[in-house]
């Protein structure tokens, strides 16, 4: 598919500088009586034919594309209560562009095919129409207001985190090129931090403030684990460049900025064992570790170890290009239930037990 594609821009681009060598040509012409450079009628429509013929070829690919690419598994996997939300709008958002794009394309194509030159004919044009200046200005107004406010109020709810609901706080600290999750402990209020107070021969990692209360039973992990049904209110932290958390499956992304913090908040719906069971899940892990078989084979020909079966697991992804090795800076995260976070939290160190005297 990929050298189909080659092949294709190729050919474009052959076209196109062939069409650049004769309306330079045009432009070289001397005046005369000579037109042989002019355009015939002819010429005029099998360019008429040619512009309808790509018209057929950009539906024919975008129908090819949509079925073959097109069930975009992330619209239908999401594991957070705003999720649902965040889809319906990408999907209204993509329907009205599909539809603009079609319509414009078409009518594009199809009235350079019907104006093409004739001799003796005359398009016909409209050198001043209100009504239609009217018309393509106030829906397109209508429509970009009515999804603007449609995301705005999305977004408010989504960002609006109801501290009465008592949510878990949760800091995420984004470094080159790793993640680390400071939990804020029984208190649930993380403590004050600062790269400054980094001091790494004492295991002081994060920067946290040692003379803070608050601080002393915050817990640093390298896994985020998340109680199902159970509000988060993420803190972010950069220690160097600027990073993005992205987290996928939870419509989730924000800038992580050196010198601030920043926030945003979600309730997990979905464990991590459960989303493991959906049938799109199962299916694309057979599909992944089918291609990991069939890549392992050379390896094992080697004398060499296959390649690691794949199992899903939601992941902490890094959504800028924050350096060479930005494409490995991930974490995983774990949803499960609260009795089973409440276990496994109980067996992370607090802050003031992990230092180095």
């Amino acid at each position: 598919m990929t050298a189909l594609l080659t092949i294709i821009v190729l050919v474009f681009i052959l076209i196109a500088i062939w069409q650049m060598v004769k309306i330079f040509d045009l432009a070289q012409a001397k005046g005369g009586s000579d037109t042989s450079g002019v355009a015939t009628d002819k010429d005029n429509t099998m360019n008429g034919y040619l512009m309808m013929g790509f018209l057929g070829f950009i539906y024919a690919i975008t129908i090819v594309s949509l079925v073959k690419w097109g069930d975009l598994p992330l619209m239908s996997n999401s594991a957070s209560e705003h999720g649902p939300t965040v889809d319906n709008l990408m999907v209204i958002s993509m329907v009205i562009i599909f539809f603009v794009q079609t319509v414009t394309q078409f009518l594009l194509h199809y009235f350079a095919f019907k104006y093409k030159g004739e001799k003796g004919k005359k398009a016909l044009f409209f050198a001043d129409n209100n009504k239609l200046e009217a018309i393509w200005t106030i829906i397109p107004v209508i429509v970009l207001a009515g999804l603007i406010i449609y995301g705005l109020n999305t977004w408010i709810n989504i960002m609006g985190v109801d501290e009465s609901d008592d949510p878990l706080v949760v800091e995420l600290y984004a470094q080159q090129f790793n993640w680390k999750a400071r939990y804020a402990g029984a208190d649930n209020t993380l403590g004050k931090a600062n790269v400054r107070l980094i001091d790494i021969d004492r295991a002081n990692i994060l920067g946290l403030d040692e003379a803070d209360p608050n601080a002393q039973d915050d817990i640093i992990t390298t896994e985020l684990h998340l109680p199902v049904g159970k509000p988060v209110l993420f803190k972010m932290r950069s220690q160097d460049v600027l990073h993005s958390a992205y987290m996928p499956h939870f419509r989730a992304q924000m800038n992580c900025v050196p010198g601030m913090i920043t926030q945003f908040g979600f309730t997990p719906t979905v464990t991590t064992a459960d989303m493991r069971l959906t049938p799109e899940m199962q299916e694309k892990v057979t599909r992944i570790n089918k291609i990991r078989v069939e890549n392992s084979k050379p390896l094992v020909a080697k004398g060499e170890e296959p390649l690691e079966r794949y199992e899903f697991d939601y992941l902490l992804l890094c959504n800028k290009i924050c350096g060479k090795s930005h494409y490995n800076m991930q974490m995983k995260i774990v949803v499960e239930t609260q009795e089973e976070y409440d276990a496994w939290i109980k067996e992370q160190k607090e802050f003031k037990n992990s230092l180095i005297n």
